[in-house]
C-alpha cells in the first residue's frame, strides 16, 4: 500500500548534542585513553552504547573519587553546577567542558542576577540534569517549577529562565503568574531556539498525519516533551528508541495514508534513518 512518509524539520541531533558527541570522540584520540562523561553524554542508550566501544563510558560524580590523578574527565551538553567543576579540577583531573553553550548562556545569567539580589525561578523539570546545574550557579536556591501547580509566596524581585527543551505554552502560563505577583521581573525565555522550530514543526506535522513515531530515549526529556505536543493533534503517536520498537501490525491499518516522523535531539540521523527504511519495507 503507498503511504506517505514525512519527516519533521530539525528532526534529531541538535547543535549541543552534536557538539558534545564530536568533542568526546576528539578526546578520546587525542588522549589516546579511556575517558569518562560525567554521566551519560546523552539521553540516547543506542549512542552511549557507541561511544562505550569508542572507549568513552559515563560515570556518576561519586565514581570521580576512584579516578586517578590526570584522568579525563567530559562535562555533558546538560552542563553541571559551577562547584562540580571546582571539585573536578581539584582531585587533579583533566575537565573537559562540552557544556552546550545555550546552557552556558542561561548559568551565567543566573549567576550575575543571583549576585544582584534577584530570586531566580526555573521554568523546567527540577530532575533534569540540565535543571539541577543551573540551580547550582545561583547556590541551589531556585525556585523550580513544571507549571502543573501554581507558584506561592513568588518574591517581588525574581530573575526567571527556563529550561531549554522547555514547551512554549509552559513558560508562557508561569510568566503569566509571575506577571501578577512580582514587581521586578527579569525574564529570559532560554527556550533553545531550535526546541522552538522542533516544536511548532512537530505541530504541524501531527496535524496532517494519520500515524507519528517519535524516535528517542525514553529517558530525553525533549523526546518526551515531542511525543506529548504529538499525541494532542494525533491519538495515533508513539514514543519508540529504534526500529526494534516498532509495532509492525500499526501500519497494517488501511486507514493509515499519512505517517510522520520527528526525533529527538538526542537521537542520530542512523536510528531515524533505520525506521524510515523500514515503514517503507513493509
Amino acid at each position: 500500500m503507498e503511504r506517505n512518509v514525512i519527516l519533521a524539520k530539525n528532526a534529531g541531533f541538535c547543535f549541543g548534542v552534536k557538539r558534545a558527541v564530536d568533542e568526546a570522540i576528539k578526546y578520546q584520540k587525542e588522549f589516546g585513553k579511556k575517558i569518562y562523561t560525567l554521566g551519560p553524554l546523552i539521553h540516547n542508550n543506542d549512542v552511549v552504547n557507541y561511544l562505550e566501544d569508542n572507549d568513552i563510558f559515563a560515570i556518576e560524580l561519586s565514581d570521580t573519587n576512584s579516578l586517578n590523578k590526570g584522568d579525563v574527565v567530559l562535562i555533558r551538553s546538560h552542563g553541571v553546577k559551577e562547584s562540580v567543576i571546582k571539585d573536578l579540577t581539584d582531585k587533579g583531573l583533566i575537565v573537559k567542558n562540552a557544556t552546550c553553550p545555550y546552557v552556558t548562556n542561561i548559568q551565567l545569567k543566573v549567576k550575575k542576577c543571583y549576585e544582584q539580589g534577584y530570586k531566580i525561578i526555573i521554568v523546567g523539570d527540577e530532575n533534569h540534569p540540565e535543571v539541577i546545574g543551573i540551580n547550582g550557579w545561583c547556590n541551589d536556591s531556585a525556585i523550580i517549577t513544571n507549571g502543573k501547580t501554581e507558584l506561592e509566596n513568588i518574591p517581588a524581585k525574581v530573575c526567571v529562565v527556563s529550561q531549554t527543551t522547555e514547551k512554549k505554552e509552559t513558560w508562557n502560563k508561569v510568566l503569566n503568574e509571575i506577571v501578577k505577583e512580582s514587581k521586578e521581573i527579569v525574564a529570559f525565555n532560554t527556550i533553545c531556539s531550535a526546541t522552538d522550530v522542533r516544536q511548532k514543526s512537530v505541530q504541524e506535522l501531527s496535524k496532517e498525519a494519520d500515524l507519528v513515531f517519535v524516535i528517542g530515549g525514553k529517558n530525553s526529556s525533549n523526546t518526551t516533551k515531542l511525543y506529548e505536543i504529538c499525541k494532542k493533534e494525533c491519538p495515533k503517536s508513539y514514543h519508540i528508541e529504534n526500529v526494534k520498537e516498532l509495532d509492525e501490525s500499526l501500519l497494517e491499518d488501511e486507514s493509515v495514508k499519512t505517517i510522520g516522523i520527528t526525533a529527538g535531539a538526542s537521537t542520530p540521523d542512523w536510528i531515524i534513518n533505520e525506521v524510515i527504511s523500514k515503514i517503507k519495507e513493509l
